[in-house]
Formats: structure tokens, sequence, C-alpha cells
């Protein structure tokens, strides 16, 4: 009985409940484990302050009231509430042994009585009723003994005491306790009044719930409806005994003043209190470690009872993980591997997502994967709104499509004369608009779109990835990772109040993107700070990895220099607070010395290639506008970071031909997506498009005889790999069949490596005048990280590769920030 009573309490999940790990049994002895609290309980505290002053008091024992409004809705009465049990961490309550006192009784037959009461509950917090043995407790009770604990945080003694256990039932059945004002004169008469409620002997005078327990406290003018509906009728009995005649002549009197005296008490009642804003982080272990990707990796439920996020299982496989805010596990969602950028179906039964460039959607309930319509291109961010309508990002331009399948339309297209484009769009209540990011030269800011004339409203604000919450509130992130919500008129289309911020440290992604998910009730998740850090590794054929003895960091992008020596690496900075792709600094690692050599120092360089001399890099500079350009630097530190290119649209991932007259670089184009470009090294503004297409063309290669290009499009509707010859209009080979991306040449030009999910594979190649390829094979598997960009690199010698990998210390994936009821406290304010 002790064992079944345990597992069903281990189901709460609460800020404020300490949550049961395990339990179990051995030689005869039941046992329960919880996670370890470092601060104290609050008869530590108790015992060393004797009084708490009443902000803290009343502070406390509200945590405590949530914590118990909770449980009671999932059926489970705690019966044991003192202070013991109250633990202290940063000072803010976590309630535990939650089914302890139940279970206890039940295993010894409820027969047991001990001079502490332990089976039963604790004398001097113990409900009458509770004293009396009833057998049906409620969640009144445990009212009772939260009346008991607060009463003892304010005056230093339970509201009865005595030398027995039984001398102190017989005053909890037969006095009242002494009033809080007389003991204490700066306890505020509504603490005093709701305090008294909470005391009732009948459980039917207490508090109906916690809750209304945890609002009287909030509220100032909180005068116990009892008190005040009893002053009324002894009024009206007086006034009874002294005109009995007069008002037996004239009934309706009374009918009326009962009117007056309902509507006076209706009109008078407190206002509910909203609960305590809360702020937690939820982890997840390796078997279902939160992971990050493209847009945003987490979406919540419109109710906020459910988060799905992007996690990592114990085998590196990548899925879409569902975990309610009750249940302690997530469960995978079937059919969602490699799956991106969640959002939920309004009643929140479904979930759509992006996966092998397809958009999706699947019941939750169970159920086939469903393809809605073509993803392929810039894909940033879709909403689902009232009417089964799906606005979604591509291209630049934001589009919708029916939930139910078929041909995208347009809603939003940005001006082909001007250089931006629009992400991450929300659909309004009613589904009549959406606001979306509008993302220029000048930065991101807000506006809204009207679906049925396609009207695009300036919203007058900078920021990115906006989120509507009910009540009439815009959510968005500023360029540093502040959160922000700004009263906004869904009708009207306008923002009506100054912003106010929530929380800061949000992730903040390429394209101007904040991690997070946030449900239409408020409650919202997100990552903080930046990507976990990295390690370099040096990898050979068969698997085998060692670590470069180089400090942990955030890395990307490595490559050899022609000669084997020396690894060019983006090393990105985790304090810079900006809104560009990986912004960071272009470093050298010398193998034979085991020591980095920075070479760029704006905090705004990435995706260094070497150029044929083995001197020079060539590499993309943000700019402070968000646009990148393509610069070279020496290598020696002699020189400075000189101009090579610089176009409307951000151009990185360049690969020179062998004899460095050319460059093939990657544009990222906000209507034609990722495009491959070539242009004279000596002649930049001769560049020519190599690739423009409807679909995303990255990761370029220019093969040893500077014949070839290899790179990945998702053509088919996955990524795969293609082999090209430079010449312009030249057709293509597919080499991959079953997914591919970040090709790499050997430096013999006889084989071409690529990578699939969490594999590496090889290709053999016969030079010759037409490119003649052979099956790929796998060479080994591992936790190395993957980008859109290439991320990895092959020896001079075909032997080894330089990869990133994350350490094994950061493999329990990302926690997720949760804040709960910030608006519930907003929403109030504005009453």
């Amino acid at each position: 009985r002790f064992l079944a009573e345990i597992k069903t309490t281990a189901n709460l999940q609460h800020p404020h409940i300490l949550s049961l790990f395990d339990s179990g049994e051995a030689d005869g002895l039941v046992f329960y484990v919880m996670p370890y609290v470092e601060g104290e309980s609050l008869r530590d505290r108790l015992t060393r302050e004797k009084q708490l002053p009443v902000e803290d008091a009343v502070r406390i024992a509200r945590e405590v009231a949530d914590a118990l409004e909770y449980a009671h809705g999932h059926g489970i009465v705690h019966r044991d509430i003192k202070p013991e049990t109250i633990l202290l961490h940063g000072g803010h309550a976590m309630v535990a042994d939650f089914g302890i006192a139940l279970a206890a009784s039940r295993s010894e037959g409820g027969t047991r009585m001990t001079e502490t009461g332990m089976s039963l509950g604790t004398p001097h917090y113990m409900a009458p009723e509770q004293a009396m043995g009833e057998r049906e407790i409620t969640p009144k009770a445990d009212i009772y003994a939260l009346g008991c604990v607060l009463y003892e945080m304010l005056t230093a003694e339970p509201p009865f005491t005595g030398a027995t256990a039984q001398a102190i039932i017989a005053r909890v059945m037969t006095e009242e306790p002494r009033s809080l004002t007389l003991q204490r004169k700066t306890i505020p008469p509504h603490v005093e009044a709701a305090v008294q409620c909470a005391l009732q002997k009948l459980p039917a005078d207490r508090f109906a719930s916690a809750a209304q327990f945890a609002e009287a406290l909030g509220k100032t003018d909180y005068a116990r409806p009892a008190t005040r509906a009893g002053t009324a009728a002894s009024r009206a009995v007086a006034r009874t005994t002294a005109g009995q005649r007069v008002l037996r002549g004239v009934p309706w009197l009374l009918a009326v003043a009962g009117i007056g005296t309902s509507a006076w008490l209706v009109t008078h009642q407190p206002r509910p209190v909203p609960p305590p804003a809360e702020r937690f982080t939820l982890s997840f272990g390796r078997g279902a470690a939160a992971t990050d990707a493209t847009g945003s990796p987490i979406a919540l439920s419109p109710d906020g009872s459910r988060i799905v996020y992007l996690g990592q299982d114990s085998a590196g496989a990548r899925h879409l993980f569902l975990r309610g805010l009750d249940r302690v596990d997530p469960v995978p969602i079937p059919a969602t591997v490699d799956a991106i950028q969640p959002f939920f179906s309004p009643d929140g039964q479904w979930l759509g997502f992006v996966q092998d460039n397809k958009l999706r959607k699947v019941a939750l309930a169970g159920g086939a994967v469903v393809t809605i319509c073509d993803a392929s291109g810039a894909f940033y961010g879709a909403s689902w709104g009232d009417g089964d309508v799906i606005v979604f990002s591509q291209a630049g331009r934001v589009r919708r499509v029916p939930a139910a399948g078929g041909q995208p339309t347009d809603v939003a297209v940005p001006d082909s004369s001007r250089r931006e484009a629009y992400r991450f769009p929300e659909l309004l209540p009613g589904g009549r608009a959406a606001v979306f990011t509008a993302i220029t030269d000048s930065g991101p800011s807000l506006r809204a779109v009207t679906l049925r004339d396609s009207v695009v409203t300036p919203l007058g604000q900078r920021g990115m990835s906006p989120h509507y919450v009910d009540g009439g509130y815009l959510v968005y992130a500023e360029q540093d990772g502040t959160l922000f919500a700004v009263p906004f008129d869904a009708r009207r289309l306008r923002l009506t109040g100054a912003p106010q911020p929530i929380t800061d440290n949000v992730r903040l992604g390429p394209a101007q993107v904040a991690k997070l998910g946030i449900a239409r009730t408020g409650s919202l998740a997100y990552l903080s700070g930046s990507a976990a850090q990295s390690e370099l590794v040096l990898v050979d054929r068969d698997g085998r990895a060692q670590s470069l003895p180089a400090a942990p960091a955030r890395y990307a992008g490595p490559r050899f220099s022609q000669d084997g020596r020396r690894i060019a690496v983006t090393i990105q900075d985790l304090g810079r607070r900006a809104s560009g792709t990986f912004p960071g600094d272009v470093w050298v690692w010398d193998l034979g010395a085991h020591n980095f050599q920075r070479i760029t120092f704006d905090t705004a360089s990435s995706d260094a290639e070497w150029m044929p001399d083995g001197r020079r890099l060539v590499y993309g500079r943000q700019s402070a506008a968000g646009g990148i350009a393509l610069y070279t630097i020496v290598t020696d530190g002699s020189g400075r970071p000189e101009s090579l290119l610089t176009r409307p649209s951000p151009t990185f991932e360049s690969s020179p031909t062998p004899d460095g007259h050319r460059l093939v670089f990657r544009e990222s184009h906000p209507q034609t997506g990722r495009d491959i470009w070539i242009m004279p090294v000596d002649s930049p503004q001769a560049a020519r498009a190599l690739l423009v297409t409807p679909f995303d063309e990255r990761n370029p290669a220019v093969s040893p005889d500077g014949r070839w290009l290899a790179y990945a499009s998702n053509e088919t509707g996955a990524s795969e790999i293609y082999v090209r010859n430079l010449a312009e209009g030249s057709g293509r080979t597919r080499v991959s069949t079953g997914g591919g991306a970040e090709p790499r040449w050997a430096r013999s030009g006889r084989e071409l490596f690529f990578r699939s999910r969490d594999s590496v594979y090889v290709v053999p190649v016969t030079p010759g005048p037409e490119f003649r390829a052979g099956a790929p094979r796998a060479l080994f598997g591992g936790r190395f990280t993957t980008s859109n960009v290439t991320n990895w690199d092959v020896a001079p010698d075909g032997q080894g590769f330089v990869m990133v990998r994350t350490p094994e210390a950061a493999l329990e994936g990302t926690p997720l920030n949760v804040v709960l009821h910030w608006f519930d406290q907003l929403r109030s304010q504005r009453r």
C-alpha cells in the first residue's frame, strides 16, 4: 500500500512540490527517493528566527497554497502540512512528503496514534475532522494546516499548544485561536481575516480551495464574507425585533433588503489574486535531451499544459518529444525523426512540423503523419489558426495553406526593390490577420498583415519572433535576448501601451529567431544563453576519435591547411548578444605547437576557407546591419582584413578553385533562398549565378582539379549530394541515395566524402572528362555536430578528418526554462 501511494504521488510535477525520483523495498523496509534541496526547512528557519517578516510569511504561505491547489486538483491531499515538510530553496517553498502520511496510515491500518502523530498528521497542525478520526479527509484539512503554519510564522507558535498530543487535540476541538493582531500589531487585518477563515472548525466554513486562501492573503481589502454577512444579518434581526409589526405588514421590504444585501456582497467580494509568477527549468537526461535546430525547437500547447521540443535520444537520433507539465517523463512522438519547427493546432490535438522539406502534421493521439505541402527553400516558422488555416514563411514571404493540405498561396510578399524578408508569422485570434518579423538592413521589426487583402501594417516596434497572448498582448524578443510583452489591439492591429520586460538571456539564432514557445495563456518555455560548447577532434577512417588539446569552446567550420599542419576554425563568441549568423572570430590551431593564433578581431567572422597559396583565408564577415560580406586576410598576423565581395544578400561558404583565380560561394537571398554563385577573385563585380532555383543549394566544394562542383540541394524534398561541372548550364549527377550534406573532396580527387545524419560516407570517383562515381559506403558514425554550413574537413592524405563534437559532459542536453503565471499578474494589474 505504501509503494502504491508513493507511485501515485510521484506524478505530481509543480515548481513548489518536491518531486519523487524512485521508491522500492529493501529487506522489508520501504523507501522513497527525493531530489536534494540546497537550503533549509521552514522549521530550521523558525527555530533560528522565531517569527518571520510578514511579507516573507505571506509569500511562503501563498507558494504552499499554490502547490496544494495543484495537488488537490489531481485528487491528492497532503494530510501533514507543517514547517518540517516545507523546504526552502532560495527562500522559496517546496512542499515535500506528499502522500506519505496517508501511505503510512494505510500501511498500519490507520490505527496508530503516536506522540508525534506521524501516521495521521501532526497535532499542532491537525484539522478538527482529522483529529476526530474522520475516514474521509478532504483538501480543506490541508487548508487548515496551512493556516496553522502561517499563524506560527507570524507569532512564533502554532494556534494551539499543549504538553501532550491529547491536550493539543482537546484545545483544537474546543477553543478559538488568539487574535493575531493582538499579538503582533504589524499584521494586516486582511491577513488575520484570511487565517481566521482557514482555521474555522467546520470544513464548510473554510475557504473552498487553497487558491482562494492565496487570493485572500494578497488582497488588502479582504474581510471574510461570513463576517460581513453575519454583521448584516445581525442588524436585520435587530431591526426585525424592533419593528416586527411593521415588517409583517410589508413583507416585500424583506425581499428588497435581501436583494440589496446580496448585491452589496457580490460587488464587494475581494478581487481574485492571481498566482505568483513561477520560473523553473526542465532537464530530461540523455534519453530525451533537448537540443537546438533551425527556427524555434519548442512549442507549447494553446492551454500551456504540454511542451513539444526537439530532443536527442541515447542513440543520437533527433525526434520531437512531448512532455506534459504534470508528467515526469517526455514521450517521443512517432515518425518525427529529424523534424523541426513544431507548432500546435488551435485545439492542441495536432502538431505541425517541417520534415524532409515538407510541411507535415500528426495527431498527438496517434495516427499516420500527413503531408500538407512543400516546405523547401528558406522556411522560417509556421502558425496554425482558427478556420484550420496555416500561415508560414517560405522564401522570405508569408504564405497560407489549408491544414487539410493543398497549394500554398501568398499572403505578404516583400517589395522586390528592397532587401527584406518576412519570417515567423503568428495568426491572431479569429484568423483574420497575422503578425510577423520583417528583416531589413536596419534590423528586425514587427508588422501585421490582413489575410483577406494582404495589406501589411508596420507596428512601429523593433523586435523578432512575435507571439500573441490572450488578454491583448504581443510578446517579442529584442536583439539583446530580452523578451518583452506589449499591449496590443488585435482588431485594430496596433500597439496600445509600453513594452514590459519578461525575462532576459533568451537564446537567439540565425535569421532573427528567438528560441522560445508561448501558449495563448501566456505560459512560455525558452532556451537561454548560447548554444553549448564543443571540442575539436581528429578522427580516422574507422571512427576512432582523439580530442585536440584545445579548451572547449563553440567551434564551427574547421578546415585543414594545404600541408595539413594547421586547422582554421571559427570560435563563436558565447557572450555576444547579436542576431546575426554565428558571430565569432577566426583562429588557427597549430597541430605541432598545440596552440591557437587569433586571426580576426571583429567578433563578426565565420566560415573561413584556405586559399590555395596557404597564406590567406577567405571568410564571411557580418556587418552591423546584419549583412555578410566576403573578406580575405593573411594568417601570419602581418595584415588587416581586405574586403573581397559585398552583395545585397549575405554571402559566405566559399570554395576557391585550385589556381586561386575564382571563388565559388553561397548567397542567401530573401526570395530564392540559398543559391550558389561564382566570381573571378580579381573582378568580384563579374560574379554570376551557377545555381539559382526555388530550392536550397549549399555546401559548395570545388574538386582538386578545378573541374567539378559538389554541393547539397533539397530539390527532391530531402537534402542530397550532387556534382556538376563548373561550366555554365552544365547538368548534374546525384551522388547520395539516402540523404546527404556537407560534401568534401579528398586531395587526390579520387574520393568524395559527405555526411548523412550521424554517419560519414565515402564515394569512389574515377578521374576523367566525365564524372563517374561509385556507390556510397558508410565509413563511421558518431555524435559529431552538424550545421547548415560544412562543419568538418578531410585531411590532405584522405586518411583522417577533423570534426566538431559535443563533450561528454554536455550530453545531458539543454535545459528548458519555463515561466508560468507572469501574464496572470499583468492582467490583474490592468484590471
